[in-house]
């Protein structure tokens, strides 16, 4: 599969106007702002549509279907000339003021952003509200700026399926049925124990089901200690082994995942995985799943923290193995995973219809 264009060599030279957004953030940033870039993609079918984002997530912002370029950056960084004087520039970032700056600074015709008072363009938008869904939050910037969105717009189609280094396994057969578990996290306050994920490896072993465990590279270690805990076979461990779009086909091969408040689980909604999210310093309020979707089970003690904390949450840590097990064996069955292309693209809609 093609990936995303990063930073257009001539962004001028199209002929159609440009629509520039920003959210230079994270694979969970991206995949809750997946209805408003579709909404925006909807709106303005005539716009060369750039997402302004870390070049890593180029590959899923294509498969979307709503972004037709990325333009690499890093959060609040200066972004590319070539992407200056866009028709509409929209910050799906953060609530300003220097998100607000960053596109301003690229001299947009019109910003669509929420209100705030130390930047004079964006006075007349739309206020920010702490207390909501991340979801919501976008969907609303966009629908009190008269462009509508659908807040339910959160699926992805399967992606195509890659061989993991000389073995010829693929992500999606190793991952074909089984439970996945990513004990990673960005920040050590929303990871749960290793040696607690290997316990739950166990007791989903014991039901019969295969194991697998993924993560980054930078979280091999981690994943090891989960897989050793649980004496899983070798070909279990996916951890450090796929790109991005990799981890999306296994996420959307397995039939369920368990795995803390990550861009995993939002990867698991959009592609329609049952799962399993345990919170800890953050409310599922703000970044579960949607209620909606009877496929997901979010655990969580009701305990707020720090999410960029050191250690791991106070929360979290009341989780416990038992609870997790039972979460998962209470999960619903998921429909088969569609393959090729045309399975590919109607993965999306089954989900939709399977999660409510």
């Amino acid at each position: 599969m093609p990936v995303a264009r990063v930073v257009l060599a001539a962004v001028s030279g199209e002929g159609r106007p440009l629509l520039l957004v920003l959210r230079a953030l994270g694979l969970g940033d991206l995949l809750t702002a997946l209805p408003a870039l579709h909404a925006l993609r909807a709106a303005f079918p005539g716009h060369r549509l750039v997402l302004a984002a870390p070049r890593e997530l180029a590959p899923l912002a294509e498969l979307s279907g709503a972004v037709g370029a990325v333009a690499d950056t890093a959060p609040l960084a200066a972004l590319e000339p070539a992407l200056a004087g866009a028709d509409l520039a929209v910050n799906l970032h953060g609530r300003g003021p220097q998100s607000h700056r960053v596109l301003l600074e690229t001299r947009p015709r019109r910003l669509v952003a929420f209100e705030h008072h130390e930047v004079p363009e964006s006075h007349g938008g739309p206020a920010w509200r702490a207390d909501e869904h991340e979801v919501t939050r976008w969907c609303r910037l966009l629908a009190e700026s008269g462009i509508p969105s659908d807040p339910a717009r959160l699926e992805l189609p399967a992606p195509a399926d890659e061989t993991l280094g000389e073995s010829g396994l693929t992500a999606r057969g190793a991952a074909q049925g089984a439970t996945l578990i990513h004990p990673g996290s960005a920040s050590p306050a929303r990871r749960w124990p290793p040696e607690r994920f290997a316990a739950v490896a166990c007791a989903e072993r014991a039901e019969g089901r295969p194991v697998v465990v993924t993560g980054s590279r930078a979280e091999t270690g981690l994943a090891e200690c989960v897989a050793r805990g649980a004496g899983l076979p070798d070909e279990a461990m996916l951890a450090g082994a796929t790109d991005l779009l990799g981890l999306a086909a296994a996420v959307a091969a397995a039939d369920r995942v368990v795995c803390a408040d990550t861009g995993v689980a939002h990867l698991a909604t959009a592609l329609g995985t049952p799962s399993v999210v345990l919170f800890g310093p953050t409310s599922p309020q703000h970044w579960g799943p949607p209620l909606a979707r009877s496929l997901h089970r979010a655990l969580w003690t009701g305990r707020s923290g720090d999410p960029h904390g050191r250690e791991s949450d106070a929360g979290l840590l009341e989780l416990g193995v038992e609870e997790v097990v039972a979460a998962l064996r209470a999960l619903p069955l998921r429909a088969a995973p569609a393959h090729g292309a045309e399975g590919r693209a109607s993965a999306g809609a089954r989900a939709a219809a399977a999660s409510v």
